[in-house]
């Protein structure tokens, strides 16, 4: 196969039907993509989006250079719904302006719809027929609500920006006020110390989220994030968390590896529960998009069951949905329970990362014990960031696509 910088679609499909002659259905226009598979027979999958700090200045290029001219389209209406050049900002950056949190939100989850409606629109990959649920870290919900179609694009990305803006006001606000330095930080360990590292941080902090709003700002650190069985992520006052990796190191008897991440705002903390009071009665009000104004914004049900970042469990109607969401930038994102979930319960066995950055993949891979495109228990761990990267998720899918394991019960 010649050898491409970024593969043409038709030459994708090409190679995947070369790598399996026996495969007669391969041989098909990317518009009939659609039709190479049934759901009832192959291996439950999963789609996952990124969150933040996963930005990066020319994410779209690659796109923009494949896909002329849908790329540019959505990238029109991108700009469009948010009212200003973000793809300019994107594209041009700097860093600085970018990794802020009111561009980098609303890029990070364009991004990453731009990747999936290519996937669908160029080659025929219809989500709701290969796909068993969604989810996304954090920001990502958003994506994934979208992929899922409880929510409109146009509108999941305005909550996105009207969310970003809160989250970096109610920042501001604590600064203002208090005074400090806010973010977040991750906090790597193995995983025999986890569960005794997230035990001395709650004796530590000696609080929780029901009794935080006697304490000031700058005192608030609590569990953003556990992502792994080996990694949690911190938010809050930078000072504070400091102080308490250094106790954790001093009395755990352990030297996790701490890492600050590139937020400027400690999401996931009480510090955003002004943000939750702006979303409520957005969700709670119609859609924006035209024609659609009478219309709810949140659909229930959507097209696949979509995960909670709060509960670790899909969404089970439309006010949960609606309460969760809103909740979301103030509650802990249960990021390894809802892959523990769907890998031991639901048993999804192929995992497909979709917007920039490949931490999501690493993420899933650490517990569902896959490595790219490795076909462990039947199935494998992929991440389109950029389109050099479709022939490998399309040809792992076909390769994977009968591999059904008699636990499912079908």
């Amino acid at each position: 196969m010649p050898s491409l910088r970024v593969p043409h679609r038709a030459l994708i499909l090409d190679a995947i039907a070369t790598a399996n002659p026996s495969q007669k259905k391969l041989r098909v226009s990317p518009r009939q993509f659609r039709n190479a598979s049934t759901q009832s027979l192959r291996p439950r999958t999963a789609i996952f989006f990124p969150g933040q700090g996963v930005q990066k200045v020319g994410m779209l290029s690659p796109w923009l250079e494949a896909f002329p001219t849908t790329a540019n389209a959505i990238v029109r209406e991108i700009d469009d719904i948010v009212g200003y050049k973000l793809s300019d900002v994107i594209q041009k950056g700097p860093n600085k302006v970018l990794n802020l949190t009111v561009h980098a939100q609303p890029a990070i989850m364009a991004t990453s719809i731009l990747i999936l409606r290519i996937l669908e629109k160029e080659f025929g990959f219809n989500t709701s027929d290969r796909v068993d649920f969604t989810l996304g870290h954090s920001l990502g919900e958003f994506a994934a609500l979208v992929a899922g179609g409880y929510v409109a694009f146009e509108d999941s990305l305005r909550l996105v920006q009207i969310r970003a803006e809160a989250m970096a006001a109610a920042t501001k606000c604590a600064e203002v006020e208090y005074g400090g330095e806010y973010g977040m930080v991750a906090i790597v360990t193995e995983p025999e110390y986890l569960q005794p590292l997230i035990s001395a941080i709650h004796e530590f902090v000696g609080y929780s989220r029901d009794d935080i709003e006697d304490r000031s700002p700058i005192e608030q650190v609590l569990i953003a994030n556990i992502n792994s069985k080996n990694q949690i992520v911190l938010s809050g006052n930078i000072e504070r968390i400091k102080t308490l990796v250094a106790h954790v190191r001093q009395f755990l008897g352990h030297d996790p590896r701490a890492v600050r991440l590139k937020s400027d705002s400690p999401f996931h903390s009480p510090i955003m529960m002004p943000a939750v009071a702006v979303l409520r009665p957005i969700l709670a009000g119609k859609s924006g998009v035209k024609g659609r104004e009478t219309e709810d914004m949140v659909t229930f049900p959507g097209s696949l069951p979509c995960i909670s970042n709060v509960s670790a469990r899909p969404f089970e109607s439309k006010a949960d949905l609606k309460d969760l969401l809103a909740r979301q930038c103030l509650e802990t994102v249960r990021w390894w329970d809802s892959i523990k979930y769907l890998d031991q319960e639901e048993k999804v066995r192929r995992w497909i990362g979709i917007g920039p950055g490949k931490v999501g993949r690493n993420l899933v891979g650490k517990e569902v014990g896959m490595r790219g495109k490795d076909t462990v228990k039947g199935g494998g761990v992929w991440a389109i960031t950029d389109p050099s990267e479709i022939e490998e998720v399309l040809r792992g899918l076909e390769e994977t696509e009968s591999l059904v394991e008699e636990e499912y019960g079908e």
